[in-house]
């Protein structure tokens, strides 16, 4: 058969029966002929997932793979092989038959720029098309702010935040653009979290970095519109992005220990949440702690040591840690549910929204936080009014009602 999609070699566009057998009844678009998807982190565990469910509606799937996770200690990296066999031994008659005809893995690590232009180009070359590129590469940073600044460490723990989540997906885009602008047609997906939308204590440069991501998705959707490129930010629950991927702590600071600092600090809810998990106590005493050099969310040699910690409490170590919360498949699958369903269905979408917030309760966080900027908004409407220079009334009984109908005229 011929890989070129966009040839006559193409199978045909995936039946009602095949869209159903994919796991969690997702609901896709309709299109016409099938289409070629490219995850940036192909090996994680939601990419696993959606794999699956795009292969058995019968579209092409590039899977991304970072070459230096498979050095880390790193509990998806087994996830992931044993995918690759499932697929090598397909039988005829099995579901996954045929999947790996329409499935490729490329190494990529999304903070090179080489990488993502060859992932691009390899997927280009092998289906003659790309047409949804979802940037799904995620980890996390924890640590107030004041605590990444108090080491070297600790600022290189800063930096790699940025290289992975803002400058990573940054780097795909840009070489996804040119092929996108080519074909006339495309859509970047971008997957995030509230946290782009609320700020979490604690978990401030994690927020910063998905901040300046959801900025530069706004700023770009502008400028591709024109080439029929449509840029979707998903924002889920802030689980998704920490829970299913690497999580790096910076040694703690005595002022914001409990005793001294009530507020509610992600540290110590990731402990919580942590502690809870079924086997964790054993998966703690092998957790990679990093030495007292220079180390980095890319350093994947961190040094293993004994947890000896009475309490439990490997984010609160006083040498920072770096661990793969040991999550089962069920609670995988509860809690990447959501989320898997909003990527198949606004993936290739005619008319996708421009953010697209997943989950009741994502959606009640968002709301309560746009409701208080709205309130500060009326609250201090006198303030930002009075340095309006062209108005001709008296600033102080500007309204509100009379800015939107200003504004509208």
């Amino acid at each position: 058969m011929e890989n070129n999609v966009a040839g006559t070699g193409a199978p045909p566009a995936p039946s009602a029966a095949a869209t159903a057998s994919a796991a969690g009844q997702s609901q896709f678009p309709a299109h016409e002929n099938p289409r070629v998807w490219l995850f940036s982190s192909g090996d994680s565990p939601i990419g696993i997932s959606l794999a699956r469910q795009i292969l058995a509606h019968g579209d092409y799937v590039v899977c991304g793979r970072c070459p230096a996770d498979s050095e880390r200690e790193n509990p998806r990296v087994t996830a992931f092989e044993n995918f690759l066999e499932e697929l090598d031994n397909a039988e005829p008659g099995q579901e996954t038959s045929g999947w790996k005809e329409r499935f490729d893995v490329v190494n990529l690590d999304i903070r090179i720029m080489s990488d993502c232009q060859a992932a691009i180009a390899s997927t280009i070359n092998k289906y003659g098309r790309i047409d949804i590129v979802l940037c799904c590469t995620s980890q996390a940073v924890i640590g107030s702010v004041e605590e990444l600044a108090t080491s070297e460490r600790a600022r290189m723990l800063l930096k790699d935040q940025f290289e992975t989540n803002y400058f990573g997906p940054v780097n795909l885009i840009k070489s996804a653009l040119p092929q996108m602008r080519l074909q006339r047609s495309g859509h970047l997906m971008v997957l995030g979290g509230i946290t782009g939308h609320i700020g979490t204590p604690g978990l401030g440069v994690y927020c910063a970095a998905e901040w300046a991501l959801d900025g530069y998705c706004d700023s770009l959707a502008y400028e591709v519109a024109p080439f029929n490129i449509r840029i979707t930010i998903l924002q889920s629950s802030v689980e998704i992005g920490v829970l299913s991927n690497l999580i790096t702590s910076v040694p703690p600071l005595d002022a914001y220990n409990p005793a001294q600092n009530h507020a509610p600090l992600f540290r110590r809810i990731m402990n919580s949440v942590l502690s809870q998990l079924p086997g964790f106590s054993g998966y703690a005493r092998s957790a990679h702690f990093l030495p007292s050099t220079q180390a980095s969310l890319s350093s994947p040699g961190s040094v293993k040591q004994e947890y000896t910690r009475e309490n439990d409490e490997p984010l609160s170590a006083p040498s920072g840690v770096s661990l793969y919360p040991p999550l089962g498949s069920e609670h995988l699958e509860m809690l990447m549910g959501e989320t898997m369903y909003a990527v198949t269905a606004i993936g290739g979408h005619e008319n996708p929204p421009a953010r697209h917030i997943v989950g009741a309760e994502s959606v009640a966080c968002v709301k309560e936080k746009l409701k208080t900027v709205s309130e500060e908004l009326e609250d201090f409407i006198e303030g930002s009014c009075a340095v309006d220079i062209n108005s001709t009334e008296n600033p102080s009984r500007v309204t509100s009602d009379e800015v939107v109908v200003q504004s509208e005229t």
